[in-house]
């Protein structure tokens, strides 16, 4: 099955919602762990363990790993490896980008059959040109994996760049456009990741033909019930993410609130 197939079986099993982990100092203190490798660990995995069998994707930030060198990385292969186990699907957030030999580079690193880092899909910055993204493209058709492109982002700093002009259009819809096109002959593997947070998105998506990751929900702003006004036509494609808002309070709270966001996306039909 490709990277769409089993998207939509396992959200159709245990919901339409990824759950972020992002082990940082602030999680950490609320969790009651150090900030440290250990507390690290018992932090992310931790959340794998409480929630693996009910949720259907995890996202973990690759950056709060590579804060502890070459063992927080390990201990980011771990989890990478503990979200197979629960049979969930994996989104690892690295927001690479980058031309040619390197951008092959870090599509071996995160999407290769034998790397340690390997993930289902990983996000992906445009602004070296979407096309500069082909190696990562072709890596992910050909193993069945995903990719998120950044099109219209949930921090407000994004705005200037992502809507300034292209021609007639906003550059996110630009990126909108372009990976829709590449979608008709790349298995629709190329998602986007556009931000709940914003009332206008400065960009269409009606047309849109694969997942859209939709960050932002909790603690930044967004909500589940706000996102049939903001994405209309597209919801079908959404797939909320969601960090703070279930994991931010410590491990004793994860599953009322996990079951809290579940409720109401199962809203979303």
């Amino acid at each position: 099955m490709n990277y769409a197939s089993r998207l939509a079986a396992l959200t159709a099993e245990r919901g339409r919602l990824c759950v972020g982990i992002d082990p940082m100092p602030g999680v950490l203190d609320a969790w009651g762990l150090p900030q440290d490798l250990s507390g690290l660990e018992r932090c992310a995995r931790g959340i794998v363990e409480a929630l693996g069998d009910r949720v259907a994707v995890f996202k973990p930030q690759s950056a709060f790993f590579e804060a502890f060198g070459s063992r927080g990385v390990a201990v980011l292969e771990s989890v990478l490896a503990d979200i197979r186990s629960a049979g969930a699907l994996s989104i690892l957030d690295v927001k690479r980008g980058d031309i040619g030999s390197s951008m092959a580079g870090y599509s071996a690193a995160f999407l290769g059959d034998a790397a340690p880092t390997r993930a289902d899909a990983i996000t992906l910055s445009p602004y070296l040109g979407v096309g500069a993204l082909q190696p990562a493209i072709d890596a992910a058709v050909a193993g069945g994996h995903g990719l998120y492109v950044l099109a219209r982002t949930s921090n407000p700093e994004g705005a200037p760049i992502q809507l300034a002009r292209s021609g007639d259009a906003s550059v996110a819809q630009h990126v909108v456009d372009t990976v829709a096109a590449l979608n008709e002959t790349a298995d629709h593997a190329v998602g986007l990741v556009v931000g709940g947070t914003h009332a206008d998105l400065g960009c269409r998506l009606d047309a849109f033909n694969a997942s859209i990751l939709v960050p932002g929900i909790g603690a930044q702003g967004g909500t589940i019930e706000g996102l049939r006004a903001t994405f209309g036509p597209a919801l079908r494609h959404v797939l909320p993410t969601a960090s703070r808002e279930v994991i931010g309070a410590g491990r004793a709270a994860l599953s009322g609130r996990l079951d809290a966001l579940l409720t109401s996306t199962a809203a979303l039909g």
